[in-house]
């Protein structure tokens, strides 16, 4: 079914501005994924904060110029769909990357991230990227071990009388 006039303006403005929000972004390849697995992989997007898009490249290179996803215009070619991480960065591999496992049909072609198409071999490296909530754990964790080491530096003098007494004790109670 042909797209009117309105109806591609719609969807270059709907990419567009999803374009310009995310933080990354993979398109895939998704020829010969049945309906079911179509509608799995939109659900589980949802669920992990992945726009999914299924457009005429020629819409997609459209509502991606001036984003940093401009990058990736040359590289859109045959029937692809569209995956924008929106929370995280590594979201849209992470979702493709999984995906992919159980279906062999999706195949992921170009990705892009600050401005730069990656080679597909990077799909797994950008898919391991942490989460907001675990970067932050990995801040914290290291903006913490300098003060834990602080203080047991300061506690081992103490620890180490403790300990010397208490030998001193057993000693003694052993030849009583």
């Amino acid at each position: 079914m042909a797209l009117n006039l309105e109806e591609k303006k719609a969807i270059v403005a709907e990419v567009s501005t999803i374009a310009a929000s995310a933080l990354s972004a993979v398109a895939a390849e998704y020829r010969g994924i049945t309906v079911d697995d179509m509608t799995a992989l939109r659900a589980k997007a949802r669920n992990e904060g992945v726009y999914l898009k299924v457009a005429k490249n020629s819409l997609v290179k459209r509502a991606i110029e001036g984003t940093e996803f401009e990058c990736m215009q040359d590289s859109l070619v045959g029937p692809l769909i569209m995956a924008f991480s929106q929370e995280d960065p590594g979201a849209a591999a992470r979702l493709v990357k999984d995906f992919s496992k159980g279906n062999n049909k999706l195949i992921a072609k170009v990705l892009s991230i600050g401005g730069a198409v990656l080679p597909v071999e990077q799909l797994d490296a950008l898919s391991k990227l942490p989460t907001r909530d675990q970067a932050i754990a990995m801040l914290m964790a290291v903006m913490k071990a300098p003060i834990e080491k602080f203080v047991r530096t300061l506690n081992e003098p103490t620890a180490k009388m403790v300990r010397t007494v208490a030998a001193v004790r057993d000693q003694k109670q052993a030849n009583a």
